[in-house]
């Protein structure tokens, strides 16, 4: 019975498998693998360090720079601008970064009123051949205040003063800045009329340019600043006949309105040295006249007392004085007072003068 229940004999464990010598072949393999699997982990080290590094960027001076995650601007207002100086950010796509020119002189040219030139005839600086009419498809122009067209071509230089607005608030500021010179040349150009904008007022058509572009940049907030703004006009070119016509009429109108203008001058001149002359004159003459008309009236002042005491007898001495004087030169002089009566006296006096006597003749 204890034999039935005696546990059977457990087994041996078993032997460990004996491992097949290596041949130096897969030795060899092996090694290499292993040298293989160092060098990748290093690479792979290195492009993390590469991969990192890149977000590494420079912003000069003159510039400012935006940095951009997952396609939104880091920071807040005035904090969002990197200055000059080494940045670093995340690298693409996770984070990127934009640099704006903020001291870099741009510029833009409206051709919307310009005819169809080539580069090549551009840089030459000659113009197409002139066609019989305008051609609406291929050739732009302006209208005027007076029914007639012009070419006319701008050219803006510009810098950005808000980089954020200029970046973020539109899709290409550069495009809105051109759309902007092109309204303003159009609206310009409706209120100066053709020779204005050719001949008598070019600057002021070029100033009212610029004075509605700065006017369009403000309403629609694009962030930059205008510099300098130039304008051509050309008229049309199958009239260009017709147009110098017309400027060597106004040139000899100008010319013969000057010299009348010098001619009307020189008569002025001598009209106002005549006139100030005869003024001069006059003015001699009534100084004088006052002087003689003063002393007189002086004189005849210290004599009026003299009258009021004696009537007669002033009057008799200063008729003798008076007689004296105009009777001067006269040989006789013969003189009848009134008489008391201031009746008037006759005189008769019958003359005979003895006649001279001839003269005797001398013996010879």
């Amino acid at each position: 019975m204890a034999d039935l229940h005696s546990h059977p004999p457990e087994p041996a464990p078993p032997e460990p498998p004996v491992e097949p010598a290596l041949d130096a072949g897969s030795q060899a393999l092996s090694e290499a693998l292993r040298s293989s699997f160092a060098i990748v982990k290093f690479v792979m080290v290195v492009l993390v360090f590469v991969f990192l590094g890149s977000g590494l960027f420079t912003v000069r001076e003159g510039e400012r720079a935006i940095k951009l995650r997952l396609g939104k601007p880091v920071g807040e207002g005035e904090k969002q601008l990197l200055g000059p100086g080494l940045h670093w950010s995340l690298p693409y796509p996770i984070e990127e970064y934009q640099k704006i020119p903020i001291t870099e002189i741009q510029s833009v040219t409206s051709t919307i009123g310009w005819y169809n030139v080539t580069p090549e005839q551009e840089l030459a600086g000659t113009e197409p051949f002139p066609t019989a009419s305008l051609n609406p498809v291929s050739e732009g122009y302006l209208l005027t205040a007076d029914a007639n067209i012009v070419h006319s071509r701008a050219t803006v230089q510009y810098r950005i003063a808000n980089p954020i607005g200029y970046v973020f608030d539109f899709v290409n500021a550069s495009n809105a800045v051109q759309n902007a010179l092109d309204n303003a040349l159009l609206w310009t150009a409706a209120r100066f009329t053709v020779d204005e904008i050719l001949t008598r007022d070019v600057i002021g058509f070029t100033e009212a340019v610029r004075k509605r572009l700065n006017q369009l940049i403000e309403e629609q907030a694009l962030g930059v600043v205008v510099e300098q703004c130039t304008v051509r006009s050309l008229p049309p070119r199958y009239l260009k006949d017709a147009f110098a016509g017309v400027l060597r009429a106004e040139v000899n109108r100008n010319k013969t309105l000057d010299e009348a203008r010098s001619y009307e001058n020189q008569v002025l001149s001598r009209a106002s040295a005549d006139a100030q002359s005869r003024i001069d004159a006059a003015e001699s003459d009534r100084a004088r006249l006052v002087a003689e008309v003063s002393s007189r009236a002086e004189q005849f002042l210290e004599l009026l007392p003299k009258f009021r005491q004696n009537p007669e007898l002033f009057v008799q001495q200063r008729l003798t004085e008076t007689l004296g004087r105009v009777l001067t030169n006269a040989q006789d002089t013969i003189f009848l007072s009134e008489t008391a009566a201031g009746k008037s006296r006759e005189l008769r006096l019958l003359l005979n003068r003895e006649p001279p006597k001839p003269k005797l003749e001398q013996p010879k």
